[in-house]
């Protein structure tokens, strides 16, 4: 048999890393998101690449993040390509920076009352979405567009790479989190590669600038503490995680069977306590109607790439005749709920580590929303590598293709690809639960002083 030549292995290292590189500034600088057949086959390229990286970097993680952090910075320049959220964070800290709570009226009413407030202008509103709704984005971002409007008011290229610095700073601190964690529960240090490598973690979140990163970022922040056994910290920094997005508050079930249900409230109250602080700069008579304008949109009008949703919209529209989401939307956040509540109950026993419990937290309210974006699951995806799941990786590849919806007319889902994606992830999940030997899982749930 010929011998193993090592100096084969870096040269095919290199090209696939100058490769992903150009396959990076290809999508995040030049491809828009309705060059359908265009962008999925780069990602797909790209999506190879990044398995073939992670296989050849696993015995040199500091390469590995090295070339992560390197990806991340060749898209610091990039106008979003595949999402518009970045021009709401940007019209929302224009406002906070000309002392207007940007909670308060809908984009439309500015533009109509013409106030001339510095940089509200029609260029920067045509790019909006949901003009005729209020913001729905908590203080983090709203920070970081506040930021952004007092360093670059006039200018929403200079605005992004503002955001953008916020973000992939969070995105980094992240990465060393997840190492840092990784040796807290024992599992193989380059898993963290699993995260850092992968392309829509990088295209997400620093491409198209999705403040999960944030909510990542404090949340892996306060396991870490947790397991020092610094709840007070631990919960300041859940406050900062439910600041950055609300979702984080489906979590908080799990900590009654690790800290017992006094210091779970004591940890509750303390959480709660900074996610208020976080608001004081915008509370008033219409936050709460705002939010609640909000919530309304998101779960009796949004529908994107659903599953569980999906399947009983089609069984509403046989016996109904019509769409049943705003009767479907409310009990399926109910089930989601009782859902949550019963996996915390059986946990009482196994106790799972607290990024695994997480991850099946996570799983089940992606798989009842009404609405599933794809930087949606990469939380779900930084969990995972905590544990021998790779459903989660599969999903990062699949979920991509629902950009196969946008064209230059509009956007159209394609119910096929959506089918194709679960059909795929589900069917890969089961798989893993039922025949996956998960012995090393279980050796880590086994290790005592962690949570």
């Amino acid at each position: 048999m010929p011998k193993h030549n090592p100096r084969h292995s870096g040269y095919i290292l290199y090209v696939i890393i100058a490769l992903s590189g150009i396959l990076y500034v290809a999508i995040g600088y030049f491809v828009p998101r309705y060059e359908t057949a265009f962008l999925l086959s780069l990602y797909i390229v790209l999506f190879g690449g990044y398995l073939i990286l992670y296989y050849l970097l696993k015995a040199d993680i500091k390469t590995g993040i090295f070339a992560a952090i390197a990806f991340r910075l060749l898209l610091l320049f990039s106008i979003p390509a595949l999402s518009d959220d970045v021009y709401r964070f940007i019209w929302d800290g224009r406002l906070l920076a000309s002392g207007i709570n940007p909670f308060d009226e809908v984009p439309d009413f500015y533009i109509i009352q013409d106030l001339g407030i510095p940089g509200i202008d029609q260029s920067l509103y045509a790019n909006l979405n949901f003009t005729l709704h209020h913001t729905m984005y908590p203080p983090v971002a709203q920070f970081t567009g506040w930021v952004a409007a007092l360093i670059a008011s006039n200018s929403v290229f200079w605005s992004v790479v503002v955001i953008r610095t916020f973000i992939l700073t969070a995105d980094i601190g992240s990465i060393f989190l997840i190492r840092k964690l990784l040796e807290v529960y024992k599992v193989k240090k380059e898993r963290v590669l699993l995260y850092a490598l992968n392309p829509l973690v990088i295209l997400e979140l620093t491409g198209n600038l999705h403040h999960e990163a944030f909510v990542l970022l404090f949340l892996l922040l306060a396991i870490l503490l947790l397991n020092r056994d610094k709840q007070v910290k631990s919960a300041i920094s859940f406050g900062l995680a439910v600041g950055s997005k609300l979702i984080p508050v489906i979590f908080l079930p799990l900590l009654i069977s690790r800290l017992g249900i006094k210091r779970t409230v004591v940890y509750g109250l303390v959480m709660a306590g900074v996610t208020f602080i976080l608001f004081i700069p915008f509370i008033n008579e219409q936050l709460m109607y705002a939010f609640m304008s909000s919530g309304s949109l998101y779960f009796l009008k949004f529908e994107f790439n659903a599953s569980i949703y999906y399947l009983i919209r089609e069984v509403g529209y046989w016996v109904k005749g019509y769409n049943i989401i705003q009767s479907a939307g409310p009990w399926l956040a109910a089930i989601t709920v009782a859902a949550i509540v019963l996996l915390a109950v059986t946990d009482w026993k196994r106790k799972m580590k607290l990024p695994e419990a997480f991850m099946w937290v996570l799983l089940i309210y992606v798989a009842f929303t009404t609405t599933l974006h794809p930087w949606y699951i990469v939380p779900l995806l930084a969990f995972s590598v905590f544990t021998s799941y790779r459903f989660p990786l599969v999903w990062t590849m699949m979920i991509f293709l629902t950009y196969s919806g946008y064209s230059a007319d509009g956007f159209s889902e394609n119910l096929y690809i959506i089918f194709g994606e679960y059909f795929v992830v589900y069917g890969y999940m089961l798989y893993e639960l039922i025949w996956y030997n998960r012995s090393n899982s279980m050796k880590q749930n086994a290790i005592s002083g962690s949570y």
